[in-house]
């Protein structure tokens, strides 16, 4: 796991300046950093390195190829190298292999397959950029499902791309200029969607897809399309339906899939461990990555003062059954309010979800003791587990028992009645005026997924761009949920959460359920297999209850939350109440000013829980500060 940077166009002192970027992003390679420049091509690369595989100066980056035609920096991990490298000699790889890192693995790729064709083959999570001198194009790509983040976008003087954006910042005519566009998209998930970036001048390169620039490209500062080699939404409309002769088959199949995920992610040449919430994902990583790998297997799970929000009792004896090597670590409320201030530093973009904060607890724990750790991240968006699909299967029957005639109608009726009330009973009116007003599935789930309904009204100066929820439904409710959430809250929510707070502290963290061949074998199911008499992910409870008793785990699941309410209210009102100033709101003219101010006063009073919309602004104003932009 490492960070990556790179220049190409007229910058001057292209090392001075990638050894600025590299200092900004240490935390995600603490162990070596190197620099590569082509002079004559104006292409500088540079690399912060987190060693895991092949610890030697074989592993060293950039890295040229064998042949010398690529030079390539690259962060994550490719957990089928081997097997790829078997391959490669078979397909006329001749050169002596240097060491066993994945790095040369990617690179003899390159010699003997070309991009997509290497990235096809590989397994596992990765951003990487690759200079070609033969043809003089600069490639970046991304893996999968978005594991591993890769920005890119212009300057006056050239092309510039990271890892995380405040690697940027420093360059030279880097332009702070906001894209309130995609700040209105960040209002209504509390996040911000690839491909758009908090930056005008800079994007996310999509999951799953790579982009070729000539230096001609770069020189106009084009912005070629990229090119997808996968697609988990076209694997969700198209993957064949498999079908079996006993229940037990189906779990049979996902056992073998998952364990064949798990061994891969095993690869590691220092210390490994799993995350254990005590719920149904990670308890089943955990159960397998245990039998599947040597030694003990260490654990880690966190704990709260607060009995209502605390599951640390359940994952210690989940740990007790599996024989693990547990550590929990209890925080309070103080822990955690300590950490807020770090939050718009380790998350160098504005980014809203509250769980954030539990989560870089854990990995700080967790990096005491390992530098590599499974988590059972994506069972909910591949299994149907979200408590919201039952509730948005619920609304969405009752809007179909309503004919067709009487919709509009009835969600006119209700607009007006919600204009017209106040507190909770505006909310339901407003909510029905939402169920019944929505053109399609896609529509409908996106209103129950939204802080605000109208972000581009709130934003000053901004329009709505389109977003994943632009996508056609799928043929079912659940679906097209599960399907649009692996695209949009997958990548841009919990792996971003995931992966700044991990890397905040030298942390690589592994997913085995986005391998992508879990993935489509999960599509492959019948709807019946994740959702089963009310019962979500179906298929990996009973395979998990083969390694930890039911009544171990059949319990409501608590989520990884924090009383963010109440702390507005209380210890975090101060703070808040600074941010969200009205004199500040109205000189920075970004914001409808009177709009917030009556959101957070009516939290205040109590007439509503506003606390994930406020959370939101108050992140978004927080980096405003902590990076000195003025919008």
């Amino acid at each position: 796991m490492c960070g990556i940077v790179g220049l190409a166009g007229r910058f001057e002192h292209k090392e001075t300046l990638l050894a600025q970027s590299c200092d900004r992003i240490a935390h995600r390679g603490p162990d070596s950093r190197g620099f590569w420049e082509d002079a004559a091509s104006g292409v500088a690369l540079g690399h912060v390195r987190l060693a895991i595989q092949d610890l030697s100066e074989q592993g060293h980056q950039p890295m040229a190829s064998a042949d010398q035609r690529f030079m390539l920096v690259f962060n994550g991990e490719i957990y089928n190298h081997p097997q790829l490298r078997l391959e490669l000699e078979q397909d006329g790889y001749t050169h002596a292999w240097r060491g066993h890192s994945d790095t040369e693995t990617i690179l003899a790729g390159l010699m003997i397959w070309g991009v997509e064709a290497t990235l096809k083959r590989m397994v596992g999570m990765f951003a990487i950029a690759v200079w070609d001198r033969q043809t003089r194009n600069l490639v970046l790509a991304r893996d999968r499902f978005g594991e591993k983040p890769l920005y890119y976008g212009y300057a006056p003087d050239g092309l510039m791309f990271a890892s995380e954006l405040k690697a940027l910042m420093p360059l030279p005519g880097f332009d702070t200029q906001l894209n309130r566009d995609a700040l209105a998209l960040f209002l209504r998930h509390n996040y911000i969607p690839a491909p758009y970036s908090v930056f005008k001048q800079v994007r996310k390169l999509l999951p799953g897809t790579w982009v070729s620039l000539s230096a001609e490209q770069i020189a106009t500062a084009s912005w070629p399309e990229p090119v997808s080699y996968w697609s988990a939404l076209d694997v969700a409309r198209n993957q064949p339906r498999m079908r079996f002769e006993q229940d037990g088959d189906a779990v049979d199949g996902l056992d073998r899939v998952l364990r064949q995920a798990i061994r891969g992610q095993l690869l590691s040449d220092v210390p490994l461990g799993a995350f254990l919430s005590g719920g149904i994902d990670s308890s089943l990583i955990a159960s397998l990555t245990r039998e599947e790998a040597a030694g003990t297997l260490k654990t880690f799970s966190i704990g709260f003062t607060e009995p209502e929000y605390n599951e640390a009792e359940y994952a210690a004896e989940v740990a007790r059954h599996l024989g693990t090597d547990h550590t929990e670590l209890y925080v309070s409320a103080q822990d955690s309010l300590d950490l807020i201030p770090a939050l718009p530093h380790m998350y160098d973009e504005p980014f809203a979800d509250s769980s954030q904060i539990p989560t870089a607890l854990v990995m700080r724990m967790a990096r005491q003791e390992v530098t590599v750790a499974l988590s059972g991240d994506a069972g909910d968006e591949l299994f149907g587990g979200y408590s919201r699909y039952k509730r948005v299967q619920q609304w969405w029957g009752k809007r179909e028992r309503v004919p067709a005639g009487l919709q509009a109608p009835l969600g006119a009726g209700a607009r007006i009645a919600a204009s017209l009330l106040s507190g909770p009973r505006a909310e339901k009116f407003g909510k029905l005026e939402q169920v019944l007003g929505a053109e399609n599935m896609v529509a409908f789930y996106r209103q129950f997924v939204s802080y605000w309904q109208d972000p581009a009204s709130v934003v000053k100066g901004a329009s709505e761009p389109a977003s994943a929820f632009a996508q056609a439904p799928l043929d079912s409710l659940l679906d097209t949920m599960m399907a649009i959430d692996t695209v949009s809250y997958l990548p841009d929510d919990i792996l971003v959460k995931v992966d700044r707070a991990a890397m905040a502290v030298s942390l690589e963290t592994r997913v085995p359920l986005l391998d992508h061949r879990v993935y489509e074998f999960a599509w492959s199911l019948d709807e019946k297999y994740k959702l089963r008499g009310g019962d979500s992910k179906w298929i990996l409870k009973q395979l998990l209850y083969r390694h930890v008793p039911q009544q171990m785990l059949d319990r409501p699941k608590k989520g990884f939350s924090v009383p963010m309410g109440q702390w507005l209210r209380g210890p975090l009102r101060d703070w808040g109440e600074q941010l969200l100033a009205l004199p500040r709101l109205q000189s920075q003219n970004l914001l409808d000013a009177q709009r917030v101010r009556e959101v957070w006063m009516q939290h205040q009073s109590g007439q509503a829980d506003n606390s994930p919309r406020l959370w939101g602004i108050l992140m978004l104003q927080a980096w405003l500060d902590e990076y000195g932009i003025k919008p």
